[in-house]
């Protein structure tokens, strides 16, 4: 921008502009000639609107300045060698576009000086006439707060015409630029890319900066301040690291203690004292002979049970351990089943699951837990429970099974109802562990359907598969169709019951029976044509070896059925033992039907009114002893 002064010195005064003409100075005289002619040249018309979407051309770029610019302000600059000063005077008749703002400035007054010189000029003229003739007068025109008109167009700003919002080339602010722009793009220094020492190996713990702190790696009193400081090393070496630590810990450690660190020190010792003999006083006890007062485990060899040989000694070990253990994982009571003579009960023992194979659980959000019953089941129950002793395993506990089992068995054919409680906890699974039951495993069977439940004896177990409750499951019927092969090993003297069920290793019990009977209900009808032509009589025992299994010495001509029928004319008539025998229990099932339909309802009613009693007596009998304990007689 143009000095105060420069403008202050062609500003027209306010109170005459005679007076300002009068005591100029030959300069402004001058000047003034030089604004009038430049005032009586006739405006120069605006520029022409642009196009709509053209882009408007930009300004060229002004001259390179030849001396050195110094920066005052964004988008102005001033050569040095061109400051204005009062003994200068003004010039106007500096190119436009000259690259400085003192031409501009100039280009401004000279517009001001123009209007002022005009108005001088119409006052003098009034007060001389030339050519005898008097001008007319005109008033003068108002005063203008700038240079433009009022009714000229706005002019474009000339840093911005002129493109001097860049930085002028060899500028200060280029210079500047440059600067910032090389100090970004500097290169990190050799130092930061690769550390002159290796980073320290931590895996082994943080280093100990003990000896550069207070050791050799401290600065000596005698170095100057302009030495350097000595590098830290804290990378970890085993070897430099002992010997630091034995530097580092020549002080008395004693002298750092406390009466508390003391007192802590001598209790830990005392408990790792208590630990040990603790340790060595529970492994003599575990390892201690048994003795004739205490029963030796199962699972322990007799040989084991005494002795001081490390063998041994390990043996009891485990055993008593195992021992502690199987209040965990192993069942209730060794001995699930009571003992009852075998005058008293069947001869064999069926054990049967309870989910997936005699009911079907399932959940919804509408109605809750709802329990399906497997068709046939009470067939299955009451026919067999004339040949077995029926025990009911399952895997859920007793609690929650038992009012499953009150609906399902109300007039309890099922003798032995085992829960949870009863199973062996192994490897993740609830196991059904038959060596527990209490009885002959060559007599008992067990029907599940999950092999793992199954898994410490297989050869006695027959997996079906899972019923889903739905009535038209084609796995509906296996359980039913199981009681003809169950049937014929309960009564026809079976002795083992394993090779019987190997003999069915990998094939379906039901078909293979029923394909089996046909077989041998082929050949017995053989017979009897043979017999009755006179060839010579076979016994029943080829019949059996059919079934693969071993016949019974008393099974001949003379036995007699339950009903006082016999076997020898149910031969006679063409009919399989095992026919005589599954007529006899079919007659012994419709009489129990019958007895359950006529007495059935009496019977649970009478159940019904005995626990009640039983229930009243032990409320009765524990008030009896709770008197008693308060001191009463």
């Amino acid at each position: 921008m143009l000095p105060r002064a420069a403008l202050r010195a062609i500003r027209p005064s306010p109170l005459s502009t005679n007076s300002y003409i009068r005591h100029a100075s030959p300069i402004l005289a001058s000047t003034s000639l030089r604004i009038q002619s430049f005032a009586s040249k006739p405006p120069r018309a605006p520029p022409p609107p642009p196009l709509v979407g053209a882009k408007p051309k930009r300004a060229p770029p002004p001259p390179k300045a030849t001396g050195p610019a110094r920066q005052t302000s964004p988008g102005t600059s001033f050569p040095k060698d061109k400051t204005w000063k009062p003994q200068d005077g003004i010039k106007f008749d500096a190119a436009p576009g000259a690259g400085t703002v003192a031409g501009a400035g100039a280009a401004m007054g000279a517009v001001r000086g123009a209007n002022t010189q005009k108005s001088t000029t119409t006052q003098k003229s009034a007060a001389t006439p030339v050519d005898g003739t008097r001008p007319v007068e005109q008033p003068p025109a108002a005063p203008q707060d700038g240079p433009v008109k009022a009714d000229s167009a706005p002019m474009e700003p000339l840093a911005q015409k002129l493109d001097m919002d860049e930085p002028q080339p060899g500028g200060v602010r280029e210079a500047t630029h440059e600067a910032q722009a090389a100090s970004e793009n500097q290169a990190p220094p050799p130092e930061a890319e690769a550390p002159s020492q290796p980073l320290p190996d931590l895996r082994q713990g943080i280093p100990s900066t003990f000896d550069f702190e207070f050791g050799q790696g401290k600065r000596q009193p005698h170095q100057s301040t302009s030495d350097p400081a000595p590098e830290t090393d804290i990378t970890y070496d085993s070897e430099s690291h002992q010997q630091r630590d034995r530097g580092e810990r020549d002080y008395d450690r004693s002298a750092y203690e406390t009466s508390l660190d003391r007192r802590r020190a001598r209790m830990a010792n005392w408990l790792y004292g208590a630990i040990l003999l603790g340790l060595v006083g529970g492994g003599a006890w575990f390892s201690r002979p048994y003795t004739s007062d205490e029963e030796v485990p199962a699972h322990l060899e007799a040989e084991n049970a005494y002795g001081w040989s490390p063998t041994k000694i390990y043996a009891r070990i485990r055993a008593r351990f195992g021992n502690q253990l199987g209040y965990y994982t192993e069942p209730t009571f060794p001995k699930l089943l009571p003992e009852v003579p075998a005058s008293q009960r069947q001869p064999f023992t069926l054990v049967l699951s309870l989910e997936d194979l005699m009911i079907h659980s399932t959940w919804s959000r509408e109605h809750g837990y709802r329990t399906a019953k497997r068709p046939g089941i009470d067939y299955f129950i009451r026919y067999l429970s004339q040949y077995y002793e029926l025990v009911l395993f399952t895997s859920v506990p007793i609690a929650m099974a038992d009012p499953v089992i009150k609906k399902l068995d109300p007039f309890h054919f099922i003798m032995w109802p085992l829960g949870r409680e009863a199973t062996k906890y192994e490897g993740g699974e609830y196991v059904k562990d038959l060596a527990y039951l209490n009885r002959d495993l060559s007599k008992t069977l067990i029907v599940d359907t999950h092999a793992p439940h199954v898994k410490n004896q297989p050869e006695n177990a027959i997996v079906l598969p899972k019923w889903s409750g739905d009535p038209k499951d084609p796995h509906t019927s296996d359980l039913v169709a199981l009681i003809p092969f169950l049937e014929y090993v309960a009564t026809m003297g079976t002795e083992d019951v394993r090779p019987v069920l190997k003999s069915f290793s990998g094939q379906s019990i039901p078909e293979e029976f029923a394909r089996r009977e046909q077989i041998a209900r082929e050949k017995f009808l053989a017979q009897l044509e043979a017999e009755k032509g006179g060839r010579p009589r076979r016994s029943l025992g080829s019949l059996a070896g059919a079934f693969g299994m071993k016949s019974n010495p008393a099974a001949s001509g003379g036995m007699v059925l339950a009903d006082g029928q016999s076997v020898a004319e149910g031969l006679a008539q063409g009919k399989m033992l095992s026919d005589q025998i599954r007529e006899q229990g079919q007659k012994q099932y419709e009489f129990l039907e019958k007895q359950i339909r006529e007495n059935g309802a009496q019977w649970l009613k009478e159940e019904e009114e005995e626990q009640k009693k039983m229930m009243e007596a032990q409320m009765k009998e524990m008030k009896q002893k709770g008197f008693s304990w308060f001191g009463g007689k």
